[in-house]
């Protein structure tokens, strides 16, 4: 799998377009996640790709929220990224902006876990840790059936992940709380230095 652009390239092309503290941190955080389920589902040698689709899945989403899965294929072509690359970003969409279907086991992963990833987040910081360390996926489920409760994270998008994938609903928690929580503090810290720059 080849994305035609590294790492740098593509921190480049996100902070072009994205100058919110929670945009970047979305990004990376995703970026991280992608990363995590690339090894954990044997894909180790193409783990810089699923890391770098997962970086820019939103690259459009800051500026563009209106044509988000849309106005990226050209930011990225742009960026120098490759077709396959494009038709990653773009399936995350799949149903609400984007009729890109995920078909890869990486597209299905990210399609899943993007908007649990944003579940998440939200949980850990009405936490007294503030982290999703020390996070249970019993009290996730809670806050995950709570419909009020960070409204913008689509429950049916991660709902359907899940089920492309095979897999329950809480394997796919357990997973990207374990996924997140192992890059928790560098995350933190590459954003605090990437929106301050």
């Amino acid at each position: 799998m080849n994305a035609g652009l590294n790492r740098e390239q593509a921190i480049a092309a996100l902070t072009k377009y994205n100058k919110e503290h929670f945009h970047i941190q979305h990004a990376l955080t995703v970026e991280a996640v992608m990363r995590w389920y690339a090894e954990d589902q044997g894909y180790g040698d193409n783990a810089d790709f699923w890391a770098l689709v997962g970086l820019l899945h939103d690259i459009d989403f800051e500026q563009w929220p209106e044509e988000h899965c849309v106005r990226c294929v050209s930011l990225l072509e742009e960026a120098g990224a490759t077709p396959e690359f494009i038709h990653a970003v773009c399936s995350h969409g799949y149903g609400l902006c984007a009729d890109v279907e995920p078909e890869h086991p990486m597209e299905k992963i990210l399609f899943a876990a993007d908007e649990l990833t944003g579940l998440i987040g939200a949980a850990a910081r009405m936490r007294p840790s503030k982290s999703c360390a020390d996070m249970e996926v019993s009290s996730l489920k809670k806050k995950f059936k709570d419909k009020k409760f960070a409204a913008g994270c689509s429950r049916d998008v991660i709902r359907d992940g899940a089920a492309r994938l095979g897999w329950e609903l809480e394997t796919l928690m357990e997973k990207t709380i374990r996924a997140m929580a192992g890059s928790e503090a560098r995350v933190a810290a590459e954003t605090d230095a990437l929106a301050q720059a």
